[in-house]
């Protein structure tokens, strides 16, 4: 990876700020489906900055060859964040579960952490919080690579 890569750029910013708005938004709509029980707590600041990591590390670090190059960016910079979102926040729920003594072992929380994250994903699968995501993914890829290409 050359040095220039680590720099700072309008890109990366772009990119960040881009995907961690997707993040607010992808929480805001992933909310309606789960249980009215739900305490999400920093859900939302939590993929917020999730969003404005992967904007950064991911989606900016591919910026500046060329729009269809920016487009797979922003697809890239999504699917990572929703990778990153679903881990954390079944790991998060198995250790709230760890601590109310749920668990027999370290095995079975690591197993049950992934139900959660099958379960999680599952519930994902809705039109409008696809559609969003794809569409939020695709529009910071296309508008960090105009960025990139305007303020270098």
């Amino acid at each position: 990876m050359p040095v220039t890569d680590r720099m700072p750029t309008m890109g990366k910013l772009a990119a960040a700020i881009g995907l961690g708005i997707v993040g607010w938004v992808g929480s805001e709509l992933f909310r309606p489906l789960m249980p009215d029980d739900t305490n999400f707590g920093w859900f939302n600041y939590v993929n917020v900055v999730l969003g404005v990591i992967c904007g950064w590390r991911v989606t900016g670090t591919r910026l500046g060859r060329g729009y269809a190059e920016g487009f797979s960016a922003g697809l890239t910079g999504l699917g990572a964040l929703v990778f990153w979102a679903i881990f954390l926040q079944s790991l998060n729920e198995m250790l709230k579960r760890a601590l109310d003594n749920r668990y027999d072992g370290a095995v079975e929380g690591i197993t049950s952490m992934f139900e959660l994250a099958t379960e999680y994903a599952l519930t994902m699968v809705d039109g409008t919080l696809i559609g969003a995501l794809l569409a939020g993914g695709v529009l910071v890829g296309v508008i960090s690579e105009w960025v990139a290409r305007r303020w270098p």
